[in-house]
């Protein structure tokens, strides 16, 4: 094994860590690595950064429908807390394992040090599959959940969200629980609750939206502009299909779209104001509804994305979907990450070779914690900024953020932009811990 992490993590959680032991969170360290590297950082920084503060393993027992009880394992991990509160989400997936949550961690320190927020990262998890509880099974898990990392989470501690899985009703739930221990209202432990519960209605697009602004003032720096640029959006879960909304609104031209039911292609570009009256993530597939209500033309297999002839190719569903294997399918010139971690380090090689961009994650998706923030603030403070407004304020700090990692980029000719986002990411970060002398 190359890095003691993972020998660490399977002598003490044993088998469950090596399914991703040579995957996500090899990725993710192995760029933390070439970020310390690149950015000319001592190897103690490395020593620090790559490992995470604090994990927390729960067990949560759940009486099921049929009386009988499951536990369900679940996990916290707090990376880093250099510059503020733990921030990041909890995912409920049936395939979790602790070493994606770790790497998923590290990512959102990363993430929230480039947009200049407040927080340090964090992720949690639950392996379930949501689709198969019941309603009532459901938020039972979800307020379990919540009390087994009560002692650890606060609203100036660690700020939970949603992710792959959860949504604002499961924040709801948890706030809920959270505030019954507390024994008063406490609206800043979780952000992207519902609007009738301290939420912002801007959270429910807030990260579809950021990609697209990414998007946007991408193509402004490689061809003067978005209009007319073809597009293809892999993944149609909240990210993927308000990515596609905001590409139509912007002017970008959406001609296809993906989901487990394949494709949705159309040449002259997919009508996507379609998806603002299909907002219910358990309705119909959007791929179906293209297909039916747009004349889109359905390819079956979903994989078939990857391989259509578009100015962006965006991969909004899960990780390591763009690999070696199927990179050569590959004919966009400019890859927007929406997912985190979509695209393996072999084939972002490939891609830099044929001149394609690669615009990072840790950048590209980073909507839903700007989101978040904002929402965090109304909360501490009880006051509340529209819908247009917090769409601008969401949207001034993603334009900032590609302005300063594309005027990194262009200055380092050898780097890609994952390295200037990276090295700008960590930069921060080291000199909040040499000021706390920390290192």
């Amino acid at each position: 094994m190359k890095y003691n992490l993972l020998n660490l993590l399977y002598m003490k959680f044993g088998l469950h860590i090596m399914a991703s032991e040579h995957g996500f969170l090899t990725h993710v360290l192995g760029n933390l690595r070439r970020g310390v590297e690149l950015g000319g950082f001592p190897e103690d920084f490395y020593k620090v950064i790559s490992r995470p503060k604090r994990v927390l393993q729960v067990s949560i027992p759940v009486k099921m429908d049929n009386g009988q009880i499951e536990v369900f394992e679940g996990y916290r991990v707090q990376h880093c807390d250099a510059l503020g509160p733990f921030k990041g989400g909890i995912r409920f997936h049936p395939e979790v394992t602790l070493a994606d949550d770790i790497a998923l961690a590290m990512l959102m320190t990363l993430k929230n040090s480039l947009a200049g927020l407040p927080y340090g990262g964090a992720k949690g998890a639950v392996r379930v599959d949501p689709k198969k509880l019941s309603a009532r099974e459901l938020e039972e898990l979800s307020r379990g959940y919540a009390r087994a990392i009560a002692p650890l989470i606060g609203d100036v501690v660690d700020i939970p969200a949603p992710d792959v899985g959860t949504n604002a009703q499961i924040m709801a739930w948890m706030t809920d629980e959270y505030s019954k221990i507390k024994g008063h209202n406490t609206p800043g432990v979780f952000t992207s609750k519902p609007p009738e519960l301290w939420g912002n209605p801007v959270r429910e697009y807030a990260t579809g939206l950021g990609v697209a602004v990414t998007t946007r003032e991408m193509a402004k720096r490689l061809w003067g502009g978005i209009e007319g640029k073809t597009v293809a959006v892999q993944g149609m879960g909240n990210v993927g299909r308000w990515t596609a909304y905001w590409i139509g609104k912007l002017g970008g031209r959406v001609v296809a779209v993906s989901d487990i039911n394949g494709v949705a292609y159309k040449k002259d570009g997919l009508d996507t104001s379609l998806i603002a009256e299909n907002r219910s993530l358990s309705g119909p597939s959007l791929v179906e509804m293209f297909v039916s209500k747009n004349g889109a033309e359905h390819i079956k297999n979903p994989d078939a994305i990857f391989s259509i002839d578009v100015d962006v190719l965006i991969p909004a569903a899960i990780e390591n979907v763009i690999r070696g294997d199927n990179v050569g399918l590959v004919k966009a010139r400019l890859v927007v990450e929406g997912a985190n971690g979509p695209t393996t380090p072999e084939a972002e090689r490939e891609l830099y070779k044929r001149g394609v961009v690669v615009v990072p994650d840790i950048l590209a998706n980073a909507g839903g914690v700007v989101m978040s923030y904002l929402e965090w603030v109304e909360n501490l403070q009880w006051y509340f900024w529209d819908e247009e407004e917090t769409r601008k304020r969401l949207e001034a700090i993603m334009v900032n953020n590609v302005a300063k990692v594309y005027n990194r980029w262009q200055k380092e000719k050898e780097w890609t932009m994952r390295d200037a986002a990276i090295v700008t990411a960590l930069e921060r970060i080291y000199k909040a811990m040499k000021t706390r002398g920390w290192i």
